[in-house]
């Protein structure tokens, strides 16, 4: 049974991990201090190195959270190709609506410094994109000469860059036709197989 006082210290982690993804998705990681996630989050500023360390410690907790956030969201890999169209689609836009997705953008910059503490983080998360999609199109037919690893590469860096384009200028980019025509390219590409 956990205290009062565990329960608080979670709580209070949450309040501040939430704060400080919203924040470095909005402002980026190096503009945002430890007083802009105090105030965001109603939490003590002398309260964020004592769950995270340093700043580095809390953008690696605010990545984690989000790759748990990714892999819960792509649990199962669908049995029928029909199925698996439908939840690429869902998936994807499901994704795109979280307000902390917007993160990944915002942290790509800083993801490819040389010694970014942050690099394996990124490399998870397409990782765990890409594996989701391999592990389902390894049980389809498909084209000659086209493999499950290269077609998930695809997807997941299609998918990436529509989101990129849809938040950089969502009033000229219809997210939801972008994917439903990906989804059209890779029903024609496996119909194919």
């Amino acid at each position: 049974m956990t205290t009062r006082r565990e329960q608080t210290s979670t709580e209070s982690r949450e309040l501040i991990l939430t704060a400080a993804a919203q924040l470095f998705a909005e402002k980026g990681y190096r503009q945002t201090t430890f007083i802009d996630v105090a105030e965001r989050s109603g939490i003590s500023r002398g309260s964020i190195p004592w769950h995270f360390g340093n700043k580095e410690g809390l953008l690696l907790a605010v990545l984690e959270r989000s790759v748990e956030m990714v892999r819960a969201g792509l649990a199962e890999v669908p049995e029928e190709v029909e199925d698996g169209l439908e939840r690429f689609e869902e998936s994807f836009s499901a994704l795109f609506a979280r307000p902390t997705t917007k993160l990944f953008v915002a942290l790509l910059v800083e993801a490819l410094e040389p010694g970014s503490p942050i690099h394996g983080r990124y490399v998870e998360i397409h990782t765990t994109l890409r594996d989701h999609w391999k592990r389902w199109l390894e049980r389809l037919p498909l084209p000659p000469g086209l493999t499950a690893e290269a077609l998930a590469v695809t997807i997941v860096g299609a998918g990436i860059g529509i989101h990129q384009q849809w938040l950089l200028a969502p009033e000229r980019v219809d997210a939801e036709q972008a994917l439903a025509a990906l989804r059209a390219m890779t029903a024609g590409l496996l119909s194919a197989g």
